[in-house]
């Protein structure tokens, strides 16, 4: 059966561990395994602006032996209105995986029931599931291995409706973590996001919390984590956008409620003096160096375990 990653819980806990694993693996030795040797072609697609999903996807299939094909959708038939399944077609006979950044779910969903081949989410408008992997791999790092993850509490201050929010929910309790997302009323994460994430850490030994006070998220925290206020797309409301979320700027007072080693995390870019101040986001306990590097060798892992299972 074709394995695809198109949220986070598409893994189980066991393979999940499995994958960060061998993800440490990889940033000891770039050149482990080359599952792409041939070289064979990964198809990686962009329909938004990227730096560190398109630096690391392509290197990433490089080292692994294959050939990166990176499409601008803008200038490929899928940017003139061809419809998902076709491309999928297309690409599934040429190509060893898909990887996608776009916008919906549903199309990376739509691409993966007619490729035939892994399909890779590398962001939709609801889910970030590669950069999670990046992120608990950096916790993992910093935290003693994969084994540490569980009971680890991660707080994420912030837009609560966005695909970091549901992804942390997703991978973090998968992990058995202690997942804690702080964020405005107005910007709650998907109640079924949140359901699910409740269900799975019922079976790992997580927990979910989702609360309006930024102290109440942060507090005791082993890891804090933060995202722009505005997403991409989200540019016009800017303005409206930035005034809910300013009690929830991860600055070095909300940092203090955390515990005094806490590590401090951002999926970048980031913006200093909007959502993390930049004596926290370049200070001693920032590890966002480290967490974008790691998108470049779980990804590595990720591509060689769906391969490998597909």
């Amino acid at each position: 059966m074709t394995r695809h990653f198109l949220r986070d819980d598409d893994l189980t806990p066991a393979e999940q561990r499995e994958v960060l694993e061998l993800a440490l693996e990889f940033h000891a030795d770039r050149f482990l395994r080359t599952p792409l040797k041939g070289p064979r072609a990964v198809a990686v697609i962009f329909d938004k602006p990227s730096t560190r999903t398109r630096v690391s996807f392509s290197v990433g299939v490089a080292e692994l032996g294959g050939y990166p094909l990176v499409i601008d959708a803008a200038g490929s038939q899928l940017g003139r209105g061809e419809p998902v399944a076709d491309t999928a077609r297309v690409l599934g006979r040429q190509a060893a995986a898909i990887v996608w950044r776009t916008f919906g779910q549903e199309r990376v969903e739509e691409m993966a029931a007619h490729a035939g081949v892994p399909v890779v989410n590398a962001l939709t408008d609801e889910f970030h599931p590669c950069q999670i992997l990046a992120d608990l791999m950096t916790v993992a790092q910093h935290r003693g291995g994969v084994d540490a993850l569980a009971g680890q509490t991660l707080a994420y201050v912030g837009d609560g409706a966005n695909n970091m929010a549901h992804s942390y929910l997703l991978g973090g309790a998968t992990a058995g973590m202690h997942v804690r997302i702080g964020t405005p009323e107005g910007f709650l994460p998907d109640a079924g996001v949140v359901a699910d994430a409740t269900r799975i850490a019922a079976s790992t030994g997580g927990s979910v919390l989702v609360t309006s006070d930024p102290v109440v998220a942060v507090a005791g925290a082993d890891a804090v984590a933060t995202d722009t206020w505005v997403s991409m797309g989200q540019e016009d409301q800017q303005s409206e956008r930035e005034a809910p979320f300013v009690p929830f700027a991860l600055d070095a007072t909300l940092l203090a409620h955390a515990q005094p080693d806490a590590i401090v995390l951002h999926c970048l870019p980031a913006y200093r003096g909007k959502e993390i101040s930049a004596d926290v986001l370049d200070g001693p306990q920032s590890v966002v160096w480290d967490e974008a590097e790691n998108r470049l060798h779980a990804q590595k892992a990720l591509l060689t375990w769906v391969l490998e299972h597909a």
